[in-house]
């Protein structure tokens, strides 16, 4: 007498437990990669807002040089850089020095800009400051 093992059946469902865990793996890995491409491109929206704030305190430091030049400072200003959405607020300070019997004006220049709501994700601001020696 001869005995037959069907070893097939005892076998089945084991490969739907691999199949599953290699679905299971696979959706992982594609919520992981959807989730560092959102964070990427966020990053990079927020880099661009900084380099634009940059520029937007720049141009306050550079709207700061030029009213020295035009004869002194004031206190404060604030403006708006149109297009961008950013607010820019200069200050300037004016202090006195003689040396040789000739007065200088050292003036100390900051610019603040800001755009969103402090707190906010969305918030983004850049502060540059200069000093200049003028009348």
């Amino acid at each position: 007498m001869i005995k037959v093992f069907h070893t097939a059946n005892r076998e089945r469902g084991f490969t739907l437990i691999v199949a599953l865990f290699i679905l299971l793996g696979l959706a992982v890995l594609g919520s992981y990669l959807l989730s560092m491409t959102t964070v990427q491109s966020m990053n990079s929206a927020l880099a661009v807002r900084g380099a634009r704030g940059y520029q937007a305190a720049n141009s306050g430091i550079e709207w700061g040089i030029a009213r020295v030049v035009a004869g002194g400072c004031d206190a404060g200003n604030s403006f708006t850089v149109p297009g961008t959405g950013f607010t820019v607020t200069v200050s300037c300070q004016r202090q006195g020095f003689s040396e040789g019997g000739n007065t200088y004006h050292v003036y100390r220049l900051a610019a603040l800009a800001e755009s969103g709501t402090y707190g906010n994700e969305d918030y983004v601001s850049r502060r540059l400051e200069t000093k200049v020696t003028g009348p």
